[in-house]
């Protein structure tokens, strides 16, 4: 199960260190209003889908809560359907969707899970609703 932080279910992007550091500064700057991750990692967690509406503490390497984001959508695909319109909006830099998937695939990999195209994973769009006081 994930941590639960002021009565909601916490957002820990990407890896703790430098890397989750600088994807809440990107949020915490507008830039990202999405991320994806693996279906699979919910299975394992045993962890139900976000679903449109519900806010999420988005937490630090050190699992404090910077941020209040609610989600958007919720949408299901495969690693090989991943639009340009999701990926974009990652604001991670990326400047072509193979680029993306360059990306995604060499972290996914450097984590011990590699994916390929028919890999399910979790769209999630949210939107900044407050910095934390």
């Amino acid at each position: 199960m994930w941590p639960r932080v002021n009565g909601m279910r916490a957002l820990e992007l990407g890896t703790a260190g430098e890397l989750r550091e600088r994807l809440n500064a990107l949020v915490l700057a507008g830039r990202k209003t999405a991320t994806t991750g693996l279906l699979a990692e919910y299975v394992e967690e045993t962890e139900g889908l976000e679903f449109t509406g519900e806010r999420l503490a988005l937490l630090d390497s050190d699992g404090g809560c910077v941020a209040t984001v609610e989600i958007t959508g919720v949408e299901l695909t495969t690693f090989g359907d991943i639009t340009w319109e999701h990926a974009s909006a990652e604001g991670e830099g990326d400047r072509s969707l193979d680029e993306w998937r360059t990306g995604h695939r060499r972290f996914w990999d450097s984590i011990g899970t590699p994916v390929d195209d028919r890999t399910t994973l979790v769209c999630l769009a949210f939107r900044l609703v407050a910095p934390a006081q």
